[in-house]
């Protein structure tokens, strides 16, 4: 018994490491957008996507389910029409991309 507590309470601290880390990264992102260095905010968005992923992983969506919701999520947000859809066709073009990928 004492083994399995212990495996739970490695997984609630890597899930815990693992928003602190989202915070952590959002915080920089801020820092670097304040700061207009083009460079740190494509680290900062990267490690935040990376960390989304390992954290929607630890707490059960696999990384083909999770492109999945995103497609979804982005088909819902075009049929939603909000301005930045509108304006530039952002989550179209990114909707490609991923399709592209497959």
């Amino acid at each position: 018994m004492f083994s399995q507590e212990s495996d739970i309470l490695r997984k609630l601290r890597l899930i815990e490491g693992l928003k602190a880390d989202l915070l952590t990264e959002v915080g920089k992102l801020y820092q670097a957008m304040a700061r207009n260095k083009r460079e740190a905010i494509g680290e900062a968005l990267a490690q935040i996507i990376i960390s989304a992923f390992v954290l929607g992983r630890r707490l059960g969506i696999d990384y083909p389910q999770m492109d999945e919701l995103i497609n979804n999520r982005l088909g819902t947000n075009i049929n939603q029409e909000p301005e930045i859809e509108r304006w530039f066709g952002d989550m179209s073009e990114y909707r490609r991309h991923l399709r592209q990928k497959r």
